[in-house]
Parts: structure tokens; C-alpha cells; sequence
């Protein structure tokens, strides 16, 4: 009886490595960092085992892990108490996150910094944009959006990410940015961003859920793939410098189709509540933690993406970086 005999590959520990499709390496990871609006917060979060909250003026204690964990960048949001029906605590010079983003880009030039641009965590009603009524107005918050953008790039920030998920954002920001000299900032826009209950524990430390309704008008059906295609294409074709997929792990089978599709990097967000699971499993000693961690991203790079942002991103340098598995 003949047949192939592909286990010949898979022998010994080091035939396996020098075959290995797909490779992980640190410099793909993007850390999120929240950035509170007080003073000497350092605070662990119970909903995110092992994130911590920060103010500016203990923030170079992460940058130190950070910077020794030799991960390729920080995600920034906001944490703060200064909320109104505007979100304009969003776009104050000396708002936590642009001071935090010159703290940084003081500390180190190597650390990338993608500042996430959305209202949700400056408004007093939790929603992504200016209401009118009880609707989202799209076209006035583009311009608030474009507003908070323009603050973040003269902060100096890298990278700029509207997480909104409203119609014409790209394009809107991407003039603001021209006009203001900021022509080689690139925007990289959460562009699928599905309506999806695994950002608990996000909104909690964030303290961004929503005073009423849900976010289902403006963030996608997670039912729907061929629509996802069709956001990412329009912020494309709005000058989009690359994309954002989230959640990661139920959305594998997009970043897969994108990839196939679409010419440009794709960043997939391995979000607060698929972190959560992995800890809390962990902590019972259902699975071992950094064996599914390291699974997990593989599996998401697997898919197409082109880096990941994850609330893993440290422990899994660490175990890159340290030691095989």
C-alpha cells in the first residue's frame, strides 16, 4: 500500500521548527494602554487580569516593561471623568492621551504609538458620536473625529485609528490631516468592527458603556462577512493605510478573505473579552495558559494578519523571547 508519508516531517522538535508556516514574532505585537486623567494611578484592572490603568505621571513605569518586552507598539484609550454631551475632553491639548503620547514619543522612538480615535470614552451618553436625539448624526461626529485626530498627530502620534465605525471618517480625517501638514501620518481604521459582546470587560475599565441602546447601528452584524468586505473596501478607497479586523478570533474567516482580497496590511484586535477567557480558564487550570496564548496569535497571524493587537502582547514576548515552548 502506498501513501504519503507526511509525518516524516513532524520527527523531531527542530524538523518541526525549520518547517513552521507561520512565526510569531514580538515586534507584531500592539499593546493597549489606558491612560486614566489623574494622578499616581497605577491600578490593576479585576476585569483584565494583569492590565493595568495609568496616569501620565506613572507612565514610565509600563513603558519600561514595555520597552524590554521589545513589542512593536502601544494602542492608546483614554479613562477619564471629564464627560459631556460633545466628547471634548477629547480634544484638549493637555488631555491624558496627548500628554501620554508625548511621554512616549519622549521615552523612545522604537515604541509606536496608534491612538485610538472614538467618543465613546469622553461622552456623557457612552455612545461613539454626537447624538442628535437619540440617533448617532454621522456627519457631525466625522468632524468632531477629525478634530480629536488632527490633537493626537501634533501630540505625535504614529499612527491614527478611528474606532468609530461611522460613514466617510477615513476620508474626513485624512483632509484634516493634509491640510494641517500631517500628510505622511498614516490612518489605519478599525474597518470591520463587529457589534460584539466580548468588549465587556473593555468597557469597563474604560467606563465606556453606553447610557442606553447598544452600538448596533453603527458598529457591523457579526453575521454579516460580504458587508465587513464592503466597509473595508470603502475605507480603502477613503485612503485607509491599512485596516483593523476585530473581534480576532471570530472573525478569522475575515481577515482571511481580506487578505485574499485586499492589497494592503491588516491588523487584527484580539480583544479584552477573548483575553479574559484565556486568564479565567488559566486561573481554574483548565488549559496551560501560555501554550493556548501562543496558539491562539499563530492562529490569528494563520488567518493573514499582519500584526495583532493583544492584551497578551507582553506575557507573549516574554514567552517568545525567553524560552520555547
Amino acid at each position: 500500500m502506498e501513501f504519503k508519508r507526511l509525518r516524516r516531517l513532524r520527527q523531531t522538535k527542530a524538523l518541526r521548527e525549520l518547517f513552521y508556516e507561520t512565526r510569531l514574532y514580538s515586534k507584531e505585537f500592539i499593546f493597549p494602554l489606558f491612560i486614566d486623567d489623574g494622578n499616581n494611578v497605577f491600578e490593576r484592572m479585576p476585569q483584565l487580569d494583569g492590565i493595568v490603568k495609568v496616569s501620565v505621571d506613572r507612565l514610565q513605569e509600563a513603558l519600561d516593561e514595555i520597552k524590554k518586552a521589545d513589542i512593536g507598539g502601544v494602542i492608546l484609550f483614554g479613562v477619564t471623568s471629564q464627560k459631556d454631551e460633545m466628547g471634548s475632553y477629547a480634544t484638549r491639548d493637555d488631555g491624558a492621551v496627548q500628554q501620554a503620547i508625548r511621554k512616549i514619543k519622549e521615552y523612545s522612538e522604537d515604541i509606536l504609538v496608534f491612538a485610538d480615535v472614538c467618543l465613546c470614552e469622553y461622552t456623557s451618553h457612552g455612545h461613539c458620536g454626537i447624538l442628535k436625539g437619540d440617533k448617532i448624526d454621522n456627519d457631525k461626529t466625522i468632524e468632531v473625529l477629525s478634530e480629536i485626530a488632527l490633537s493626537y498627530a501634533k501630540a505625535g502620534a504614529d499612527i491614527i485609528c478611528p474606532s468609530d465605525m461611522m460613514d466617510g471618517r477615513v476620508a474626513a480625517i485624512r483632509k484634516k490631516l493634509d491640510s494641517h501638514g500631517f500628510v505622511y501620518t498614516p490612518i489605519i481604521p478599525y474597518s470591520a468592527k463587529f457589534a460584539s459582546s466580548l468588549y465587556a470587560p473593555f468597557r469597563d475599565v474604560a467606563n465606556s458603556r453606553p447610557a442606553f441602546g447598544d452600538r448596533k447601528s453603527y458598529q457591523m452584524p457579526y453575521q454579516n462577512k460580504r458587508e465587513a468586505l464592503r466597509e473595508i473596501e470603502a475605507d480603502i478607497s477613503e485612503g485607509a493605510d491599512a485596516v483593523i479586523i476585530k473581534p480576532a478570533l471570530t472573525s478569522l474567516d475575515v481577515i482571511s478573505a481580506a487578505k485574499e482580497k485586499f492589497n494592503i496590511p491588516i491588523i487584527a484586535y484580539n480583544v479584552s473579552g477573548e483575553y479574559a477567557m484565556v486568564k479565567s480558564a488559566g486561573k481554574l487550570g483548565l488549559l496551560n495558559e501560555e501554550e493556548v496564548i501562543i496558539e491562539i496569535l499563530t492562529a490569528i497571524k494563520r488567518a493573514g494578519a499582519d500584526a495583532i493587537i493583544t492584551y497578551h502582547a507582553l506575557e507573549a514576548a516574554r514567552i517568545l523571547n525567553g524560552k520555547e515552548l
